[in-house]
């Protein structure tokens, strides 16, 4: 699966089900892709495309569910969430047709293309209603297997792809049931991560272990967090820090302490993430430049972290 997108490796996997099954049905909000492109040529009856239209496009999916039929329905990530989110609140939330909806370019994906394309406040969102599950991708192999587990689902799911090509963390064959993944081992600190910025936590957990420090990494991909499988694993950990491309308030580190406070567990966790603090970015220069605008790029976490775990100078960045 390496060096293709999640896009691909999901649609990919998506017209290959469809093949076999005249029931899955994909409606696009104006939105292509090389694999879309071959479903609407070979299954015609199957793809509606409802023009730059997303609230539209959420109720026309909602009424093929009502049919019986497997709904995907595909728009940018801000558009499929923040722009239908009155339709997503009756139909979905309300109403619980299970629709799957498919959001491109999450957190900072579209780099190049300002503030309203990017999307760092939709888990805090998403996750406020009942019936939405949220599955945040870490890579094509994750991306391809929720293409199957998507339409085996009896709730919403809303499935949020990264837009850059990352590198593979997954194995082909991987379980992905438990909702979270540990990369990582550690009997002291865990980075507690999700989407894109796993890649960044591996990056970091690494960079640290060269120095003696072991840090685990935990990826959380779905959300609601499986909060038993969670607990079990970090409940004797003396810190953890939560990172996300995401405005902290409602985030994911707001999710890994609800799940601490719930049970009782009294570690303390570190959120690392895109502070209120600072306004909607209007800058660019590319992904990294933007997270140094709020902080989260490498070598500002890699000081904040080695801040939190009292080890300073052993751990600059290189």
């Amino acid at each position: 699966m390496n060096n293709i997108s999640q896009r691909d490796a999901f649609w990919n996997r998506v017209y290959e089900i469809a093949r076999k099954d005249t029931d899955v049905v994909v409606v696009s909000a104006d939105m292509g892709a090389p694999a879309l492109d071959k479903f609407r040529r070979d299954m015609p009856s199957q793809f509606v495309n409802a023009g730059i239209a997303e609230q539209n496009a959420v109720t026309i999916a909602a009424g093929l569910c009502l049919a019986g039929k497997k709904v995907f329905v595909y728009a940018i990530a801000p558009f499929i969430t923040l722009r239908c989110l009155e339709q997503i609140r009756v139909e979905n939330a309300i109403m619980d047709i299970p629709i799957t909806l498919v959001g491109v370019g999450a957190g900072f994906g579209y780099e190049d293309s300002g503030p309203t394309h990017h999307i760092i406040e939709d888990i805090a969102i998403m996750r406020s209603m009942p019936r939405i599950q949220i599955n945040s991708i870490t890579d094509s192999v994750m991306a391809s297997a929720f293409a199957d587990i998507s339409c085996d689902l009896k709730t919403t799911n809303y499935v949020r792809l990264d837009r850059q090509v990352l590198p593979d963390l997954y194995n082909e064959g991987s379980d992905f049931s438990k909702g979270l993944s540990i990369l990582r081992e550690s009997d002291d600190c865990y980075i507690i991560s999700t989407g894109s910025m796993t890649h960044t936590a591996v990056d970091i957990a690494r960079h640290f272990g060269e120095r003696n420090i072991n840090i685990g990494v935990i990826d959380v991909y779905s959300i609601p967090v499986n909060g038993n499988a969670l607990a079990e694993k970090i409940r004797n950990a003396k810190k953890l820090i939560s990172l996300e491309e995401h405005f902290l308030p409602g985030g994911l580190g707001s999710a890994v302490c609800e799940v601490l406070n719930d049970r009782n567990i009294p570690v303390r966790v570190k959120r690392l993430g895109l502070s209120t603090d600072r306004n909607y970015c209007y800058k660019y220069g590319g992904r990294e430049a933007i997270r140094s605008y709020y902080g989260v790029d490498m070598d500002s976490l890699k000081k904040e972290i080695a801040e939190y775990l009292s080890v300073g100078s052993l751990c600059g960045a290189r």
